[in-house]
């Protein structure tokens, strides 16, 4: 790959929550400094872009997103929060979306915790929930049933995590972080889950709006789907 003039370049699809959520952090980290300039390629995945060898010479999972740093000799970097937490350590060196780890270790071990929940749990589940209604050649009634229910299961959690609070980590009211970015694309996508509404929770309900309220996320949700 020959050097970019920009700082970054993201290898995304448009139709995938892990892609959106490294466009929403680069969107927000781009609002705050305008010098960070990243390009989009976007990855036919019905074409199987994503399993062509210079492909999985960066990425050997053969998965999107997958981020190129130019900066650092094309350094290449996959799985969505291994990209949320390097653009982290990286670019937002004043941790506007983040907690400063020696400072605040209890508000960054949280964050990683919300991280690890949506990138270990909701994303896999409903990940398979989306398969399951949408996808698969074969109508299996038992996995559209486990894999709606464990996501119904996991928005409670999200729930709880969100009661008296706007966001999910942080003193007070908490304060809008990468645990958000992580799963505000999962949770944006319910209805394809199978679930019609969330009002059944009401501080879920509430956060997502907010969320995507948010100028950073309005135009991540653009520039993907452009």
């Amino acid at each position: 790959m020959s050097q970019s003039p920009t700082k970054l370049t993201l290898f995304t699809n448009h139709l995938t929550p892990n892609g959106l959520k490294v466009s929403i952090y680069l969107e927000e980290l781009r609002a705050r400094d305008p010098t960070l300039e990243y390009n989009i390629e976007r990855v036919d995945l019905s074409k199987g872009t994503h399993k062509e060898p210079w492909f999985i010479e960066m990425n050997p999972n053969g998965r999107i997103p997958l981020l190129v740093d130019h900066t650092r000799d094309d350094f290449p970097v996959f799985e969505s929060a291994a990209i949320l937490l390097y653009l982290e350590q990286t670019f937002d060196t004043k941790k506007a979306f983040s907690y400063d780890v020696q400072n605040f270790p209890k508000e960054y071990s949280s964050m990683i915790q919300w991280i690890f929940f949506a990138h270990g749990g909701l994303g896999p589940m409903q990940g398979q929930a989306h398969y399951f209604l949408h996808y698969s050649a074969a109508d299996v009634p038992f996995a559209k049933t486990r894999y709606r229910e464990e996501t119904r299961r996991l928005y409670s959690v999200l729930e709880l995590g969100l009661t008296d609070r706007d966001w999910l980590v942080g003193p007070g009211r908490g304060r809008y972080t990468l645990a958000d970015v992580n799963a505000l694309p999962w949770v944006r996508l319910y209805s394809r889950a199978g679930i019609e509404t969330l009002d059944e929770w009401p501080n879920l309900k509430d956060w997502l709006a907010r969320a995507l309220n948010r100028p950073g996320v309005k135009a991540a949700i653009q520039s993907v789907a452009l």
